[in-house]
């Protein structure tokens, strides 16, 4: 084999070489492009993912917010109902308040009402000697009323008529305008034994109390109709 030969040989070896590098530099090519893509791919869905769940956690906090925003208006809303609804009962028992006040004007009828109120007293105390305490200008109507309420309780309870002693230290008087702030009492009487420890205290105002409290279910169903749970 001459030079010549051996020079063809040669030179069909190396562009056989250099055609199989380029082929396989190709296929690296398009290996590494595919390759790319799917990285690329993967990367733009994880990015969506990791957008979609952060909208998705704005979107939850956004609505418990309206939640939060929703419950916090209706308990404000409730909360004036009620202040309303507890307005228009205290000015109710007010108006009631007031209306005791002519109850002492009858002169006859509240000195009735005085030895019911002194009976009942002792029926509750049921103690052989109690101390009373009225307003000042009820004095003389329960100094009236003494014995016959006295006697009135013994036959009841079948028991000696009890030693009533009126106390010095008199309940306040009723309320008027230079005094509106001050302690009152509407009328009525106050109980005790004689050591202090057992109180029946029998005013008017404290009956008020006693029957607003008992019926203020009652009234409340009355002026606002049944409440919703």
């Amino acid at each position: 084999m001459n030079d010549t030969d051996v020079s063809k040989q040669i030179q069909q070896m190396v562009r056989f070489i250099r055609q199989e590098a380029e082929e396989k530099a190709n296929e690296i090519s398009v290996s590494a492009e595919e390759e790319f893509n799917i990285e690329k791919l993967q990367l733009v869905e994880a990015e969506k993912k990791k957008i979609r769940q952060e909208y998705e956690k704005k979107e939850k906090q956004v609505e418990i917010r309206k939640k939060i925003e929703y419950s916090m208006q209706l308990n404000a809303s409730r909360i004036k109902v009620l202040q309303a609804q507890d307005d228009v009962v205290n000015e109710m028992k007010e108006a009631a308040s007031k209306e005791l006040l002519n109850v002492s004007r009858d002169h006859h009828s509240y000195r009735h009402l005085l030895q019911e109120l002194i009976v009942q007293s002792l029926v509750r105390l049921k103690e052989p000697a109690v101390l009373l305490r009225c307003r000042k200008e009820d004095v003389h109507l329960v100094e009236s009323v003494l014995d016959t309420a006295k006697a009135e309780y013994a036959a009841k309870v079948h028991v000696h008529a009890p030693e009533i002693f009126i106390d010095h230290v008199h309940l306040p008087p009723a309320p008027h305008h230079h005094n509106a702030h001050g302690p009152f009492c509407s009328g009525g009487v106050v109980l005790a034994s004689r050591d202090g420890k057992i109180v029946c205290e029998n005013t008017l105002d404290a009956r008020l109390d006693v029957a607003f409290r008992k019926k203020l279910p009652e009234i409340r169903k009355s002026l606002f109709g049944r409440v919703a749970a």
